[in-house]
C-alpha cells in the first residue's frame, strides 16, 4: 500500500505526527523544519521506495479502486492506484513502447499470402488503392485487456496500418479520471479508431465473435486472490486468448517484476505458461526507473517472430508516426536477451 506523509527533515519517522503514514494513503502534518511531502511504497517485506512530492493533484475512487495523481519531484505526474504506482510521466514510455510496440512490428504485412516490401506498398498506395482487397496491412485490429489510462491505446494509435483498436477496462471510474486528468493522452481517447468497452476482459472475449491481429495484456500482477490472477492462467490463454486470435496473432502481455531477484515472482511464470500454449514465445525487459526495478514483457505467437533489428527499424520507421522514444531494433534484440539467472528459471516448468 502506498502512503503519503510529511517528513520534518530530522531523521525520526515515528506514530507521533513526526512524518509516519497511518497506512491508509492520508496525508499526515508534520512538525519541525525543512518539512516536505513524500510518497512511500513497499516494494518487498523489510524494502520501501519512496521519493519527494511537490503537490498532491487529485484523488478520487470507484467501487473498484482508490486513485490518486501525484506531482512529484524526480518523475513528473505519477498515477497512484490501489497505493501502487501505475505510470510516470518522466518515463513510461519506456512501459509503453515497450508492451505496444514489438507485438506490432513484428506482425508482418503480405500480398497474397507473401511477405512484399512496406516501401513498395507506399509507393504503389495511390495506383493500389482500387485494388486494395488484394493486400493487407497488418496489424489492422488490436484488443487491449485493462489499459483504462489510454497510454497503451496511445502508443498503439501511433501505428498507421491499425483501423480499430478495443480498449476494455472494467473500471469506468478509472478511465474516466484518466480521461481528464492525463492530458498526454487526451488524443488518444478522442481517436475515432478507438473503441472504450467498460467490461470484464473474459466476458469480452468470451462473447465477441471477431478476431484481432493483436491482444494486449495490460493488466495488474497475478497476485493469487487477486481479481486478475485467472487472467495469466493456461486455460485462459489457451481458450479464450488464442481463439479470438487471428491467423499469424500475436499475444503480448506486461510480466511483472523481472530482476535478478524479482523476476521469480511472476515474470518467469508467465513465460513458463505461455510456453504451454504457443509455439512461439519471445520474454524481455527493459529498466523502468520509477519503478524501481527492471520491468517484463512476454510476447508469444504461433508464427515465428523472424524479423531481425534491421528489419525491425525499417518497419518502425514505415508504421508508426512520430519518433520513438525508446525503442528500437537493436534495443529489442538486447532486452530479449536475459541474464543468467532469469535464463536458468525460465526453463523450469513452474507456471500459472
Amino acid at each position: 500500500m502506498g502512503d503519503i506523509s510529511r517528513n520534518n527533515g530530522n531523521g525520526n519517522r515515528n506514530g507521533n505526527g513526526n512524518g509516519v503514514s497511518n497506512g491508509n494513503g492520508h496525508l499526515l502534518a508534520g512538525e519541525g523544519r525543512r518539512k516536505s511531502c513524500w510518497y512511500e511504497e513497499e516494494i518487498e517485506d523489510n524494502l520501501r521506495w519512496c521519493f519527494a512530492l511537490n503537490s498532491i493533484l487529485h484523488t478520487g475512487a470507484s467501487q473498484y479502486q482508490d486513485i490518486a495523481l501525484l506531482d512529484t519531484k524526480p518523475f513528473g505526474k505519477a498515477l497512484i492506484i490501489d497505493g501502487k504506482l501505475q505510470s510516470a510521466e518522466i518515463d513510461e514510455f519506456i512501459y509503453h513502447e515497450s508492451l505496444v510496440h514489438p507485438a506490432l512490428i513484428h506482425h508482418p504485412k503480405y500480398f497474397h499470402n507473401f511477405e512484399i516490401s512496406i516501401t513498395l506498398i507506399q509507393c504503389l498506395n495511390e495506383l493500389l488503392r482500387p485494388l486494395r482487397y488484394f493486400y493487407v496491412f497488418s496489424p489492422k485490429t488490436i484488443f487491449i485487456m485493462g489499459g483504462g489510462e489510454g497510454s497503451t491505446a496511445r502508443e498503439i494509435l501511433r501505428h498507421t496500418t491499425v483501423d480499430k483498436v478495443v480498449m476494455c477496462d472494467i473500471d469506468e471510474e478509472v478511465v474516466e479520471f484518466c480521461k481528464s486528468y492525463l492530458d498526454v493522452n487526451r488524443e488518444a481517447f478522442c481517436n475515432s479508431r478507438l473503441q472504450l468497452v467498460i467490461n470484464d476482459a473474459r466476458a469480452e472475449l468470451e462473447n465477441r465473435k471477431d478476431g484481432f491481429d493483436i491482444i494486449i495484456g495490460d493488466l495488474a500482477d497475478p497476485i493469487e486472490g487477486g481479481p486478475c490472477y485467472q487472467l495469466y492462467t493456461k486455460s485462459f490463454y489457451q481458450s479464450v486468448v488464442k481463439p479470438r486470435l487471428n491467423e499469424g496473432g500475436i499475444f503480448v502481455t506486461q510480466a511483472g517484476p523481472a530482476g535478478v531477484f524479482s523476476h521469480k515472482e511472476v515474470f518467469s511464470c508467465i513465460y513458463n505458461t505461455l510456453r504451454q500454449v504457443f509455439k512461439y514465445v519471445v520474454p524481455y525487459s527493459a529498466h523502468i526507473p520509477s519503478y524501481a526495478d527492471t520491468w517484463g514483457w512476454v510476447m508469444a505467437s504461433d508464427t515465428p517472430f523472424s524479423a531481425d533489428a534491421e528489419e525491425l527499424d525499417i518497419r518502425i520507421k514505415q508504421r508508426i508516426k512520430g519518433e520513438n522514444r525508446y525503442l528500437d531494433g537493436k534495443t529489442f534484440d538486447s532486452a530479449s536477451i536475459l541474464c543468467w539467472p532469469r535464463r536458468l528459471k525460465s526453463t523450469r516448468k513452474e507456471r500459472l
